[in-house]
């Protein structure tokens, strides 16, 4: 593909942070079923090696960090700060910055009624598509304990745009993704 970057293959994790890392873990091995593999951390510094790598404040502390594999998807690395001046609020999508984690399932009713019996916030009512390159689709956002935007999403017999190009977004029940 023209202008791919040389090597690139794909997206290996995201990272993110939360506010307390054990009820993150509690939460997304717990209710999202997520896999836990390894901790790192602490780490700090004295000069400004956490700004100039990671554009954090110079003091920031990063407590831990947990990687998890959740089903067939990116890897999470989650982190734990603690920071001379940190924001504790989630940013919401319209923000710059904001963002949100997709979870793709088999079962939309299955696992939203999952979701409701572990307490989690679910926001509005599940959307479905009917028309457009989204048709097929149905979706809704949750929220983390923690107040990070999560969206189910599932559309089974494929999604609209399929009709018209032999090109696909990647699926993670494609068996050759």
């Amino acid at each position: 593909m023209a202008g791919r970057a040389p090597g690139l293959r794909g997206v290996e994790h995201l990272g993110f942070t939360v506010p307390d890392l054990e009820a993150a873990t509690r939460f997304l091995v717990d209710v999202l079923g997520c896999e836990p593999f390894y901790d790192l951390g602490p780490f700090a510094a004295d000069d400004d090696w956490m700004a100039r790598q990671l554009a954090v404040h110079p003091r920031a502390i990063m407590r831990r960090l947990r990687f998890f594999r959740c089903g067939h998807g990116p890897n999470f690395e989650v982190f734990e700060y603690d920071a001379p001046g940190q924001r504790r609020e989630a940013p919401c999508n319209s923000d710059v910055g904001g963002h949100h984690l997709a979870f793709y399932t088999d079962d939309f009713d299955a696992t939203l009624a999952h979701l409701r019996a572990h307490g989690v916030r679910i926001l509005g009512e599940p959307v479905v598509r009917r028309n457009g390159p989204s048709a097929g689709q149905t979706w809704v956002y949750f929220l983390a304990p923690w107040g990070m935007q999560m969206e189910l999403v599932s559309y089974p017999s494929g999604k609209g745009y399929e009709a018209t190009t032999g090109r696909r977004l990647w699926h993670p029940a494609d068996p050759a993704a």
